[in-house]
């Protein structure tokens, strides 16, 4: 399943965290655990794309993300748990649409390593405005709080996403996407 996924995004402080989480509180908390994918020599970044896979209680799911001109093509596939474990402990990806668009793109496959994981509890609900998630994130011994909004249409989007921000009184803080806040935690060796 492919689709164009056009997101508005926010850091949070704590207490920012704390208040939108308490007008969420009927909507339950789902915890997903990130593991993204790339080689030593970074190629999969180098050319700005995101391989993760994605693991529910009872599901899992790989993701591939293609920046657009306006947002991110991104590819999804289903798997069992028992699938993803696979891949994850292993490395080794069977053929399928995602790891042939990969191999489209010039990556070895076989080169692909896990990089680590990234856990998330999620509150995630459709509003008037887009499908709002509030995320807690923790990862490389570190936590930090965002808040997400994904829409149909990028103009309207912005200018809804901007005055649920001011409604709530939230500052915006500049948030990079999941896996690079991931990546930039990673130990260069250069």
């Amino acid at each position: 399943m492919n689709h164009l996924e056009i997101e508005y995004k926010t850091m949070l402080t704590k207490a920012e965290f704390n208040h939108l989480q308490s007008l969420l509180m009927h909507v339950p908390a789902i915890t997903q655990t990130n593991y993204y994918f790339d080689t030593e020599t970074n190629e999969m970044r180098n050319k700005r794309l995101s391989l993760r896979i994605r693991t529910f209680d009872k599901a899992a799911e790989m993701t591939l993300k293609i920046p657009k001109t306006v947002g991110t093509l991104e590819h999804n596939l289903p798997l069992s748990r028992e699938e993803a474990r696979q891949i994850i402990e292993t490395g080794n990806f069977p053929d399928n649409a995602i790891t042939q668009l990969i191999h489209q793109h010039g990556v070895d496959l076989t080169a692909l390593k896990t990089l680590g994981h990234l856990t998330t509890v999620r509150r995630e609900c459709q509003t008037a405005i887009g499908l709002m998630a509030l995320d807690r994130n923790q990862y490389a011994g570190r936590i930090d709080y965002e808040l997400e909004l994904e829409v149909q249409d990028a103009e309207q989007g912005k200018e809804d996403f901007a005055k649920y921000l001011e409604d709530n009184n939230v500052s915006f803080k500049y948030a990079k996407s999941k896996v690079a806040r991931f990546c930039s935690t990673l130990k260069r060796e250069d």
